[in-house]
């Protein structure tokens, strides 16, 4: 192969690859579909996206959608949403729907509802057509001890000037099932709230519950009700249970009062008998002596054995008594 046709290939290839190069980092294409669309955006610009690593089709499709919508949507508000780490078509798709559901709704406003977390699209179709959140059986005890479970569906709308900062589908099941179990509470009798449901749901809706949220609580309905325990009576039980616990260890403590106090006057008593053998024991030692001194004479001390004898017969016949009339 000669020289020249060698350097020609060369060249052919390098432009190929040139041209590659071009065409991946220049979206031509994308360009050229933004024209034919009616949406004058330069060449540089979709370079300039490149360089700020920007994704351009996420960028012109959706400003060639706002644009055939008829939006006023510019590039540099795209693009900075884009960095921002918002979803620019869902923007974009959100204020198309408003636009058609004649609701006001400016792109700066889309944009911070979405960078807030938010489904911006969602809330816009929600406030066209709102969504039933159904609720948990909710518990609650009427004066008369009876307890009331109820299940309530409430329908909500969207309300996007609360969507920033407004609380969600929590907290608006958290206080409708307060002002239910308020309610329920507040009856003097259950058989109340099973004749009159809707009660519940006309109470709770006066309470305002949607303050502060990002919803507009259309209706509340009583979707299912039902009884529950006998709260009242479950208590009176329990309460029964408890002082009968409380008597039992009262008692539990006067015995071993006085065990112990029975305890003690054995232990008096043994004291008292080991005293009066400790004396009786005294009694011939002192006898002797006085015998010794001639303070205790002969005849008197034979008439303390007598004595003593009549009270050991004495104490016998008792006990022979005492047996016969037990037989």
């Amino acid at each position: 192969m000669e020289p020249g046709s060698l350097l020609f290939f060369v060249a052919i290839g390098l432009g190929i690859i040139l041209l590659a190069v071009f065409f991946t980092f220049v979206p031509v294409m994308l360009w050229i579909s933004a024209l034919a669309a009616g949406v004058r955006i330069s060449i540089f610009t979709l370079v300039g996206m490149r360089l700020r690593r920007v994704i351009p089709s996420r960028v012109v499709n959706p400003l060639i959608k706002a644009s055939k919508a008829g939006l006023d949507v510019s590039t540099n508000q795209l693009e900075s949403h884009y960095l921002a780490g918002g979803n620019v078509d869902r923007v974009v798709n959100a204020l198309i729907a408003a636009q058609r559901a004649n609701i006001e709704l400016p792109f700066e406003r889309g944009a911070a509802i979405d960078l807030a977390g938010r489904n911006v699209l969602e809330a816009v179709q929600m406030s066209v057509n709102p969504k039933v959140i159904e609720t948990p059986f909710i518990s609650g005890v009427a004066m008369d001890g009876i307890e009331v479970k109820a299940k309530a569906r409430i329908t909500v709308r969207a309300n996007i000037d609360r969507l920033v900062g407004g609380a969600g589908e929590e907290t608006v099941i958290a206080r409708v099932g307060e002002g239910i179990v308020s309610t329920i509470g507040s009856q003097q009798d259950h058989k109340k709230v099973l004749e009159n449901p809707d009660m519940i749901s006309q109470t709770v809706l006066t309470k305002g519950l949607d303050s502060g949220t990002a919803f507009e609580i259309l209706s509340i309905d009583i979707a299912d009700i039902d009884i529950g325990k006998n709260i009242g009576a479950v208590l009176q039980i329990d309460q029964a249970e408890a002082d009968k616990n409380i008597a039992q260890a009262k008692a539990e403590e006067r015995r071993a009062m006085a065990v112990a106090q029975e305890q003690e006057m054995r232990a008096k008593v043994e004291e008292m008998r080991a005293k009066v053998v400790e004396a009786e024991a005294e009694v011939p030692l002192a006898m002797a002596e006085a015998l010794r001194s001639g303070n205790l004479g002969v005849m008197d001390y034979m008439n303390i054995r007598n004595i003593d004898a009549d009270t050991n017969m004495r104490d016998s016949i008792g006990k022979m008594g005492q047996d016969d009339e037990e037989k």
